[in-house]
Parts: C-alpha cells; sequence; structure tokens
C-alpha cells in the first residue's frame, strides 16, 4: 500500500491542488518567468563549465634510445615511467628507429603499444641502417606534423605536433653553443605561425643562466624547475625544459622532476599547465 504525506493531517496533494487554484494569470506569468531564468541560468553555468580552458599534464624525456643507466634496452620499463605518470602528451629524444643497434625495432612505436598513445616520429639523421631522431605521444590524436631541420654538428630536428587546443614542438639541441644560439630564431619563426598556444620541450643542452636560456627567455616563459634531471642517479645538471612562447595565455599549475634513475640517463619533466 502507498504512503499518503500528509501536513497537520491534510494531504499534501490537496494542500498543493488547493496552492494552484488560487493562483492568478499574473502569479503563473511570474512563475514561468522565474524557471525561464532559472532554466537559463543554469544552460550558462553549463556551458562555462564546458568551455573552460583545458588542463594538461606534458612530459619533456630523453629516453636515450631506451636504455636504462644499465644500458640493458627494455621497452617495458621505458614505456611503465610513461604509464605511471600519466601525461596527455610525451615529448621524446635519442630514439631509434630500425637501426641495427636496436635490431630493427620501431622504438617509438613500441612504446606507444605500449602505453596506448598515438605516434609522432621525426628523423634527425640516418643511422646504423635507420634512423635516428626525437618523438612525441599523445592521447588525442594529432592534428598535423611536421619535422623541421636545426642545426648542429650531428644535425638536429623540431618536430612540431598539432593537437586541438595546442601545438607541442619537440627537440634535442646540438652539444655546439653556437648551434644552439642558431636554433633560436628557427624555433621562433616556427612558433610565430600559430596562434595555438606553442609548446616548446625537450633536451635543450644548456643551463639555466646560460646565453642560450637568456635568448630563449626573450620569446618563451619557463613552465619546468629549474632543477638538476641529469644524470638519472645521481642529477647535477638542469638541462631538460618545457617552454611556451609567449604570447599565449597559460599558467603553470606545478611542475617537477619525476624521481626515476634507472630507466634512462636522464630523469622524466613533468609540468601541469592551463590553457
Amino acid at each position: 500500500m502507498c504512503s499518503v504525506y500528509t501536513l497537520n493531517n491534510i494531504p499534501l496533494s490537496s494542500i498543493i491542488a488547493h496552492f494552484f487554484v488560487f493562483l492568478t494569470p499574473k502569479h503563473l506569468i511570474m512563475i514561468r518567468f522565474r524557471l525561464f531564468l532559472l532554466i537559463t541560468l543554469l544552460v550558462i553555468t553549463f556551458t562555462a563549465c564546458e568551455t573552460r580552458h583545458p588542463q594538461l599534464l606534458v612530459m619533456t624525456y630523453n629516453v636515450r634510445h631506451c636504455a636504462g643507466m644499465d644500458y640493458e634496452v627494455d621497452y617495458d620499463r621505458t614505456a611503465s615511467v610513461i604509464i605511471q605518470q600519466r601525461p596527455d602528451v610525451v615529448a621524446l629524444q635519442e630514439l631509434d628507429s630500425m637501426t641495427g643497434r636496436s635490431e630493427r625495432h620501431d622504438q617509438l612505436g613500441e612504446l606507444s603499444r605500449r602505453t596506448q598513445y598515438h605516434p609522432v616520429f621525426g628523423s634527425a639523421i640516418d643511422f646504423d641502417g635507420g634512423k635516428y631522431g626525437v618523438g612525441v605521444l599523445c592521447r588525442e590524436t594529432p592534428l598535423s606534423w611536421k619535422a623541421l631541420p636545426l642545426p648542429g654538428e650531428e644535425p638536429r630536428v623540431l618536430l612540431v605536433v598539432e593537437l586541438k587546443d595546442y601545438v607541442i614542438a619537440c627537440t634535442h639541441l646540438d652539444l655546439e653553443e653556437e648551434d644552439r644560439l642558431a636554433s633560436v630564431p628557427l624555433i621562433v619563426e616556427e612558433a610565430q605561425h600559430w596562434q595555438k598556444p606553442f609548446l616548446l620541450a625537450g633536451d635543450w643542452n644548456d643551463t639555466p643562466g646560460s646565453v642560450l636560456l637568456q635568448e630563449m627567455a626573450k620569446h618563451f616563459t619557463m613552465l619546468s624547475v629549474s632543477e638538476p634531471s641529469y644524470p638519472a642517479d645521481m642529477p647535477v645538471d638542469c638541462i631538460d625544459y618545457i617552454a611556451i612562447f609567449k604570447g599565449r595565455q597559460a599558467e603553470m599549475m606545478e611542475s617537477t622532476v619525476v624521481n626515476e634513475p634507472e630507466a634512462s640517463d636522464h630523469r622524466p619533466v613533468l609540468v601541469r599547465v592551463v590553457l
């Protein structure tokens, strides 16, 4: 049997029915108007939540062709570092593609299969029967990508990957300062082409306070912390960075160097940013 709710022994259904009997057309119009305002407010609130700026977790990681501090190539170990941190996008340096050294493995493909991220490879040089360069792994499907040559005694590359709300560029700059500095205007020229936020991540082979970092600071806002990331077992040098091109709105929420001393000779660097 159904329960009947009452107020002072009068059924609530009767109270509600009598209430509407005494409502005038003016009252009904007012109720409808207030309901319209309430619904409008809810729609605006929902839309604002849906269109809020995306929050990204970005990683840069020099993986040394997936060879750890023990010099053993271990794709499961390298992939587990990424999986544990769960970044939205990863900029990777020192990747082999079908080289003799790596037994003809597509290293970025190996990591992609293990992480279930979309891979984009950028070749810097021909090496040992295959290619050697940088790569990007991303959760979402890339819209476009291109690889631009950068100067170096060992030729370098800038891999530019476009995603829905931003662009990420991955690079590994040369050991020679002259070539690193010559790379800056080329990177800036590419960044200027994009209206979306342009993130630059990678191994820059230089330390805070250097001429290179001073030049970069004219065009990019540093997002990553200035903490040592190399060598992985006992870090003393900060040479891995994540930055954003100036004029593109972004807010850095947090940044850290991941405590991973074995999977590579570098430690990964993470940044959480709101675009």
